[in-house]
């Protein structure tokens, strides 16, 4: 004991000099996400692994919290006029690119003019927009010209598109077009120099970003980065992402495939859950500007084969994590109802088969995108394929990978110059709660990948938009259904529920329909 005590001096003088030459090791989150990240542009594409980039970068004027209420996330405070026709808005103190020049009202204004060129709510708002200026660095102020009722949960919306703020130069690149710069706002930056298409993604804190005080709720509240970096790890085989999480190379699996669950389970160091409460929608998309899906016949045909159950059996297995819904509107939310949807109900392969054999379809084979390296579309895909087969289509199944996907679904162009005439996906149910989601289009000039033309369900979307009751946005989300119906838009096959896994060593995880990747520390 006396020694000790002669020695606690020269240990405390140890300590203080060698602590400044030894390097703090540094925090890293390693996540494996549920695509490869190829396309940076989350105004450009709906891609969630790009609208998850966006919000690693990017901050946002509103963000939604746990009850999908707005609330302020770069605003400091707003206020309205008693019509509701003009708000303004002061951004809090501080805001600051990656770059260190500051947030400022310009950015906003050119970031949200962009947005509004490719979200379905953000057409929507501008469409009765008046104006939208600067009335100086830090306030902005928005004039209605005709009423809007939903102006705070389009600045807030939570996933695709998301209204992220960008510099001003960067968001005066064309909406069509993907951005190059990607100098962000958000909690973290991109490491662009690091990046590896097809194999990692490397992010680190971001210093000078201030978060806001109050305590976390799904997008909202205080994006504290709890780790100094976050890695995603592309793993294009679902048994060897398995493998890493449970050998503990990686912290987070986003999407881990639902047949594989019962391996995680058995080992005590990981956590699985479900994290989304309200699911996804899975949806058969179509080309209606090319043949065969030009004519509407042909699609309703196609859709009559689209026997839910089969499609989400065959991609989930067991039946707790999904279930039948046959409204356009996830099952369980406000607007969800069954109204003219007996055709989706009842249909099958026989039906599917006697309705084609009514259009007079000449064999033009149907080209279905197949993503490969997501296990659920890639069955979905698999799915359609011998439904459409048996009911009389001739179709090609084109194999690639999420990314090369979203890429090509941008083409407008014939098959044999690139084009596609289908391909799964899957909304999640928070992006398609009410007729604004940018998947209900029905304007072919600025809508979503599919190109449907109807104005009547365009005249719909307007009018829920400025309805003032319950009631009367009941009533257009239901006349949209309808409409969706009736030119058979997209296949619905249903709604499910895919669970996440991590080490247990990862804390602070948000309940939340997007995966977020602040307020996470590990132990």
């Amino acid at each position: 004991m006396k020694l000790m005590n002669r020695l606690k001096p020269i240990i405390a003088t140890l300590a203080t000099a060698t602590i400044g030459s030894i390097a703090v090791s540094e925090t890293v989150l390693r996540v494996i996400p549920h695509a490869d990240l190829k396309n940076l542009d989350p105004i450009w594409t709906t891609a969630y692994i790009s609208r998850n980039h966006g919000y690693m970068i990017y901050d946002t004027l509103f963000s939604m919290d746990e009850n999908f209420t707005p609330q302020p996330q770069m605003v400091d405070s707003y206020s309205s006029s008693d019509d509701g026709m003009e708000w303004t808005f002061t951004l809090r103190d501080g805001l600051t690119f990656h770059d260190g020049s500051p947030v400022t009202s310009e950015d906003v204004i050119a970031s949200l003019e962009r947005w509004g060129k490719r979200d379905g709510m953000g057409q929507q708002l501008f469409s009765n927009l008046a104006s939208l200026e600067a009335q100086d660095d830090q306030t902005f102020v928005l004039k209605l010209a005709s009423p809007f009722g939903l102006v705070l949960e389009a600045l807030g919306k939570i996933s695709s598109n998301v209204p992220f703020i960008m510099p001003k130069e960067v968001a005066a690149t064309d909406p069509f077009e993907q951005i190059t710069d990607y100098t962000g706002s958000g909690p973290f930056v991109f490491q662009e120099d690091e990046w590896v298409p097809g194999s990692q993604v490397v992010y680190t804190k971001f210093e000078g970003y201030v978060p806001r005080s109050e305590p976390v709720s799904a997008a909202s509240g205080g994006k504290i980065a709890g780790v100094d970096k976050v890695i995603w790890t592309y793993f294009p085989d679902q048994t060897t992402a398995v493998n890493a999480l449970m050998a503990g190379e990686v912290d987070y699996f986003e999407r881990p495939s639902n047949d594989l669950m019962a391996i995680l389970e058995t080992n005590p160091d990981v956590v699985v859950e479900v994290n989304d409460p309200l699911g996804n929608i899975g949806f058969a998309r179509f080309n209606h500007l090319l043949p065969p899906f030009d004519d509407v016949d042909v699609r309703r045909a196609a859709i009559l084969a689209m026997n839910q159950p089969d499609y989400l059996a065959a991609a989930f297995g067991d039946e707790q994590f999904w279930m039948t819904c046959f409204s356009v509107y996830p099952c369980g939310t406000p607007f969800a109802s069954e109204i003219a949807s007996e055709g989706i109900k009842t249909g099958s392969v026989e039906d599917a088969k006697e309705a084609l054999a009514k259009t007079g379809y000449d064999g033009t084979p149907v080209v279905i995108m197949q993503p490969t390296d997501i296990p659920a579309l890639s069955v979905f895909s698999l799915v359609t394929a011998e439904k459409l087969r048996d009911a009389g289509f001739t179709v090609e199944v084109q194999a690639m990978d999420w990314a090369t996907l979203t890429s090509r679904r941008a083409s407008r162009e014939p098959v044999s110059e690139g084009g596609w005439n289908m391909f799964h996906t899957w909304w999640i149910g928070a992006d398609v709660m009410n007729p604004m989601a940018i998947a209900f289009s029905g304007d072919p000039d600025a809508g979503w990948f599919g190109w449907p033309t109807d104005p009547e369900l365009e005249e719909a979307r307007k009018a829920f938009a400025v309805a003032e009751t319950t009631e009367e946005k009941a009533a257009q989300a239901h006349r949209a259904q309808e409409r969706l119906w009736t030119i058979a838009a997209s296949g619905q096959l249903g709604q499910f529920f895919t669970p996440v896994a991590y080490r247990n060593s990862v804390k602070g995880l948000i309940k939340s329909p997007v995966e977020f990747y602040w307020n996470i520390t590990i132990e």
